[in-house]
Parts: C-alpha cells; structure tokens; sequence
C-alpha cells in the first residue's frame, strides 16, 4: 500500500490505496466489473482510497458517508467543471453540470424556469402522441432488442419534447445525431485522449462538432418562435433580474441536455424492462395500476398515482445507476472523513457502488422494489444510501422530468404490449461510460 500524500496536516491522514497498472491504473478492472473492483478497494482500504484511472490518480469515495461529504460540499472546497473537463470537457462544456460557484446558480435558476410544474405538465401532455407514434414502428418479436430500440425512442421524445422537432432532418440525420451523442459520451474514459484516426477521443471531437452545426442550424427559429419546447424555452426565459442566456449558451444546454435526457432514460428504461419481463407478477401489478388510471393519456398528476411503477423505477436505477459515479477536483485543500485531499486532486464519487453495499440493502442484487415501499424504506437506513440524481446544489434539475417520462413510455409499454425475459439472464452490462447492456438486452416482446 502506498500513501497518495506522504505529509498531511496534523490531525488529518493521508489517502490510503495504490496506482494498480502503469498509466491504465484501474480503468479496465473498473470497466469489467465495477462493483467488485469498488468492493475490494472498500474492504481493504474503506471508504477514502486513491488509485489511478485513465492516466490520472483519482481519491474514490465509496459508501453513503464519504460520497454524502462530496454531496454536501460544505467549504465549496470540490468543483465540478475542473473534474468533468478531464473526462469529458471537449465534448460536454459549458453545459450546467460543468459549472461552478456563481455562474452554476445563475444558470440554474434560468433553466429553472424551463422546469415549473406547469412546464412539466405540458411536456407530458405532449410525450404521448410522440411515444405512440414510436411505438407503431416496433416489430415484437422472440428475439427483439429493447435497447436500441429504446435508445432510438428516447431521442426521438428528446427531439421532439426538447426541441419541438427536427423539421428537415432525415431519419439518417437523426441517426447520425444519435451516433455522436453517443461518441461524445464514450470518449469520457478513453485510454488515448488525443484525436488520433480510429480512436473514441476522436469519435467524441467529431461528434461534438456535428452536434453544435445541428443545434446551431434550429436556433433561429427558435428565437424568433413561441413554442412549448425546451429548445424554445432556454431560448426566451430570464431571471428576475432579466438574465438571459447567449447563442453559445443555449447551443450548450442543449447539447448536454439531450445528452442526459435520452441516455439516462434510455438506461433506466432498459433495466425495467429486463426485469419487469423476468418478474412477470411485478410486470403484472404495474400495468393493472395503468389499466386502473382509465386513460392512454395520463396527467402529470395521474402518472404519479403509479405508485407500483414508481417503486420498480427506483429499483431499477439502484441497480443499474445510470451515472455511476460523479466527478470532482479539489479546489482547495480539504478533507474527506479525516482524510486529506489536496487542492488539484480529482475525486471520484461512487454512487452506484454505494447501491449495492450489503450493509445498507438486505441481498443488494436481488430485484426487490418493495424494499422502497413505506412499509420498509430501505433507502431512509442513510441520507446518501440512494442518490441516482447526485445531490447537493447540482442534484439533477432535470429529475422530475426523466421521472414523468420513463413512466409515459413504461405506461404505454404496459398497456400494448407484455414480454418475458428468461429468469437466469444476466445483461452483460458496459462500463465503458454510461452503463448499456452490450448484447442489446433481447426480449420476447407481443402485443397484447
């Protein structure tokens, strides 16, 4: 074991842990397995250890305490953007996540604005023509492939909910968006971070590029235009003090905003789908509480009365967490549970570890949504025990929103269809970036 500072400050220890391979540290042992590579790194360092990833030392912080004080951030000591741009700033910058301090709060309480219940209301409202219409094109099958086809979903509702739609653009057009959100986001823990031909970092450069000239082509008209979209609504919103957000602002909202919406749904939705078709009885309690709602069409307040659906979507992001983890950089010295971190350190928050720590969830891989019922609320044993929307001043603004949405589609899904997925199957699950099911999670998908 080595010590990732040798001299803390009286009263503070050094980070504990150890680099693993030259410049590869930990990143494939991550990729393989993150929650076995977390786990032995927790059992025999605890909660604050150091290790390399990706050609940097990283402190990761694993369990509800240590993320629950990068949470928290009580000296503002952790900022965000300098931690996300080694990952992903060529790609993502500028958007909220990439911000910090002042700038973070004044954006934030614009695109507030483009969240109000009443904003939400409306783009539910306007979710399920566009669901049904997505769901005309689905071929069931023996063998259908629920992520892409989910993947593909869940842009289209980005595309039409986010932007007011596409006009112009091609089903090739859109497929190639698809493919460089999709560059952009897997680039984040690229081995060569340099754009050299053939590599992610280079699918991300390229990706990058082709989103600003897509953004960019539709952003006239939506400043001249008065539509519902939150394309429209970044566009023309302002605080109160009448701020207003720039060209390069909004193109980068979106940008990232897309970006979130449809991946984290996307990852959301799959996992329910796996397991409501390996769960039939859930499947099966899920969709008489949709029948029961007497409606295709449901409220924002009706969605809500899908209490059922709300437990297993809170199951299925404990264990599938669409972000794993949440990054950050000391900006001053400071300390973790005792620990010193100096200022330039990069943390690593591991929020999907904590997910599946035994000593918060009774057998933490066994599918149970009951442990979020009121009867048990397992998630209440510690503040920080679920956190899939982070927490703190950068807790996910777009939380609601992804809730009301993957309970359109389920609800719609509920409704036309019912699947089975064969008990013993087990999604061989990419690391990578943000966690997908590499065989394209297959399902026996009919109509009902």
């Amino acid at each position: 074991m080595t010590k990732m500072l040798a001299d803390p400050p009286p009263g503070l220890t050094a980070v504990p842990g150890d680099g693993g391979l030259p410049y590869v540290g930990y990143s494939l042992d991550y990729m393989r397995d993150p929650v076995g590579t977390n786990d032995r790194r927790y059992r025999e360092y605890g909660p604050v250890s150091w290790f390399r990833f990706a050609g940097n030392p990283w402190v990761v912080l694993l369990g509800p305490d240590a993320c629950g004080a990068a949470l928290q951030n009580r000296d503002r000591a952790l900022a965000n953007g300098p931690g996300w741009r080694v990952l992903i700033g060529p790609f993502f910058d500028r958007g909220l996540m990439l911000l910090d301090g002042d700038e973070h709060t004044a954006h934030r309480r614009i695109m507030q604005q483009a969240f109000t219940r009443d904003r939400l209301a409306g783009y539910t409202d306007s979710l399920h023509p566009a669901v049904e219409k997505a769901l005309e094109t689905w071929s069931p099958q023996t063998d259908f492939r629920a992520y892409p086809a989910l993947k593909e979903l869940t842009l289209g509702l980005a595309t039409s909910i986010f932007m007011g739609g596409a006009e112009g653009s091609s089903h090739a057009e859109m497929a190639e968006v698809n493919k460089a959100f999709i560059g952009c986001v897997q680039a984040a823990t690229a081995i060569v971070r340099y754009p050299l031909p053939g590599t992610r970092w280079r699918r991300g450069v390229v990706g990058r590029r082709r989103l600003e000239e897509f953004f960019r082509r539709y952003l006239p008209a939506r400043r001249a235009g008065s539509g519902d979209d939150l394309f429209t609504a970044l566009c023309h919103v302002e605080s109160e003090d009448g701020e207003r957000f720039t060209d390069d602002d909004v193109v980068n909202h979106m940008i990232f905003l897309m970006m979130a919406a449809h991946d984290t749904s996307t990852i959301t939705l799959s996992t329910a789908m796996q397991y409501l078709g390996q769960f039939p009885q859930w499947q099966q309690a899920c969709r008489e509480e949709s029948e029961a709602l007497g409606t295709t069409t449901p409220t924002l307040d009706q969605l809500e009365e899908l209490t059922s659906l709300d437990l297993v979507i809170k199951e299925c992001q404990r264990l599938v967490t669409p972000v794993p983890g949440i990054v950050r950089r000391a900006v001053a010295d400071t300390e973790i549970l005792g620990h010193y971190i100096p200022r330039g350190t990069l943390v690593n928050v591991g929020l999907h570890y904590t997910h599946h720590m035994p000593e918060l969830w009774p057998d933490p891989e066994r599918f149970d949504p009951g442990r979020f019922s009121p009867e048990r609320r397992e998630d209440r044993v510690h503040k920080y025990a679920w956190s899939p929307f982070g927490g703190g001043v950068h807790r996910c603004l777009g939380m609601y929103f992804s809730s009301a949405e993957v309970k359109t589609v389920l609800h719609h899904l509920l409704l036309g269809y019912h699947w089975h997925v064969p008990a013993d199957y087990v999604a061989p699950m990419n690391f990578t970036s943000l966690p997908f099911p590499s065989d394209g999670q297959p399902i026996d998908l009919r109509r009902r």
